[in-house]
Order: structure tokens, then C-alpha cells, then sequence
């Protein structure tokens, strides 16, 4: 882990997506937090000692989803799937998110893949469940979205990425993002279709790897904006998504109710045609019980730096 040193700064956008407003001054304490993403191998070790199941790998309890199809009540994930011909991004995810039974942590893309050579790379198909229970056995947490994204700047106040203003400076790429057309053309320009090994990328100011990029981040709040907690209009106080309220989060329009989280960072399907968020101050909703192969996570300790 890495000593992060509290202090403040601007958390959010106002020049970007509407769920980033506003723009305010936030404080947080110093905590230490993991120099990269939670890795297939660190997972597999906590699976070892623990003999711990993943969400993806228990069929869902049919009383939770009422009026679920029976063929979505099986050990699943979601999968990201490149559609073979140019389609409007803005249509419906179900074009390249592939509900896929026995994707899971250990089979990322489905029953016949594996993780043999992806040691290194951060563990995916994890819900929140997971996360939390990986974290417990850590004795760790998962950082708030105040701690994430202040440690995600790693100094820098006020700039567009971790990095600077320009998102590939000297045509150097410093994240694992989508290069071309999101959803069906990658030109692989940084070499890498899906996740990359952490640490791949360079460090942040703060010694932070992939903090932005390769896979998006669970957090420990729940989702909310600054319409959901009156705070649109005002300076200074905590980030309205900072606010622990699980009931709030649910999305109206789902039928099963399910909470949400924010999650943080973006992920290797970012793209500057349709999802712009491989900066700090972006973040997006994500239902607890749903994992996917592009979402993974890092933990936090809050404490006196020794």
C-alpha cells in the first residue's frame, strides 16, 4: 500500500457529464491505499484460505428477481462483446454486453477461458459482495469516492486526467483505454483489446498505478447526485455521492430494486466517442449484485501513517 496525506481539494466536474456537479472543496484524511488493482492472484490466494464463492458463481434466488426468465437464473456474468459491424453507440448496451453463464472471476470470458496468464491482472466478475468480503479478509475497506478520486489526482488540482491536460501526451498512452471507434472498432494502439497486467502504465504523482483506466473501481458510497441531496446549489460540504444512503441509490426505473454503488476510475472501454470517463472526477452508477469483465477494485486503510 501507499501513505496517501490528507488534505483538500476540488472533487468534481462541471465541464463534463451532469452526475460530476458541482464542483466543490472537499477535505479528507491521510489513509493508505493499495498501489494497484486487486489482482487474479491476490484473489485466488484469499479463495484458497477462505474457500470463498463469488456472486457469478451462485445461481440467483428466484425470489429476488420476480418475473426473471428461468434461463437468467444460472451461475453468469456480464461479458463485453465487440459487435462484427458498425452500430450507433447510443442504442442499447445489449449490443455488445453479453449475459454469459460460467463467465466468472476465474473465467473471464466465459466457460472455456481461463486466467492462466493473467496473474497480474485485475480480478473482474466481482459484485460487491465480493469485494467487501475480500476486503474484510484483508483487513482493509474500500475507499470512499472522496479518498478514490482525491488519490486518483495524485496532486495535480484542477487538471482533466491523472496525468495532465492532454490524455495521450507525446502520443504516449497512459492508461489501458478504447483507441477508435467504441463499440465494434479498437485499433488496439496501446495494445491491449481488454485488461492489462497492473502496473503496466506509469505511477500517478502519489505512486498510484491504473488508478484510471483498465478497470473501473467499486467504492464504499452509495450512488447519489446533487439533485437527489439538494446540495446543487451550494459551495462547500461533503460531495453529495458521498452520502450513505442505500434506498436512495435505486434506480426508479428497476423493477428489482436493486442499491447501487459508485464506481470510479473507467476502464479499457472508454472511449472519446462515447464514454469519456477515464478521468478522475468521473463516476457511474453500478447495481451491488452485477459484475462484469470490466470492474474491479483496490482497498484502503484508514489510520495514523506510522
Amino acid at each position: 500500500m501507499v501513505w496517501i496525506p490528507g488534505g483538500s481539494f476540488t472533487m468534481g466536474s462541471n465541464n463534463h457529464y451532469p452526475e460530476e456537479r458541482p464542483e466543490r472543496p472537499v477535505e479528507v484524511k491521510g489513509f493508505w491505499i493499495d498501489r494497484y488493482p486487486v489482482t487474479n492472484d491476490d484473489f485466488a490466494k484469499f479463495v484458497e484460505e477462505t474457500g470463498y464463492t463469488t456472486v457469478a458463481e451462485i445461481a440467483p434466488d428466484p425470489a429476488a428477481y420476480p418475473g426473471a426468465l428461468s434461463q437468467t437464473l444460472v451461475p453468469a456474468s456480464l461479458v463485453f462483446e465487440a459487435p462484427r459491424r458498425a452500430i450507433d453507440p447510443n442504442g442499447s448496451v445489449a449490443q455488445w454486453w453479453c449475459f454469459r453463464p460460467g463467465a466468472d472471476w476465474r473465467h473471464p470470458e466465459g466457460p472455456e477461458s481461463g486466467i492462466e496468464h493473467l496473474g497480474d491482472h485485475p480480478v473482474v466478475h466481482v459484485a460487491l459482495a465480493d469485494v467487501e468480503a475480500y476486503s474484510d479478509w484483508a483487513n482493509a475497506a474500500l475507499p470512499t469516492e472522496a479518498e478514490w478520486e482525491f488519490a486518483a489526482r495524485g496532486g495535480l488540482e484542477g487538471t482533466e486526467f491523472a496525468w495532465g491536460d492532454t490524455l495521450v501526451p507525446d502520443g504516449i498512452h497512459q492508461a489501458n483505454t478504447w483507441q477508435g471507434l467504441f463499440p465494434y472498432a479498437n485499433s488496439l494502439e496501446d495494445g491491449w483489446l481488454r485488461t492489462s497486467p497492473v502496473g503496466h502504465y506509469p505511477a500517478n504523482g502519489f505512486g498510484l498505478h491504473d488508478m484510471i483506466g483498465n478497470v473501473w473501481e467499486w467504492t464504499a458510497d452509495w450512488w447519489a447526485t446533487a439533485g437527489d441531496t439538494g446540495l446543487a446549489g451550494k459551495c462547500c460540504g461533503t460531495r453529495p455521492g458521498v452520502r450513505k444512503n442505500e434506498r436512495a441509490s435505486i434506480d426508479r426505473n428497476d423493477p428489482a430494486g436493486i442499491p447501487r454503488r459508485v464506481l470510479k476510475g473507467g476502464s479499457h472501454l472508454c472511449a472519446p466517442n462515447y464514454c469519456r470517463r477515464y478521468r478522475p472526477a468521473a463516476r457511474h452508477a453500478h447495481p451491488v449484485d452485477t459484475s462484469t469483465s470490466h470492474i474491479g477494485f483496490r482497498c484502503v486503510v484508514r489510520g495514523d501513517h506510522p
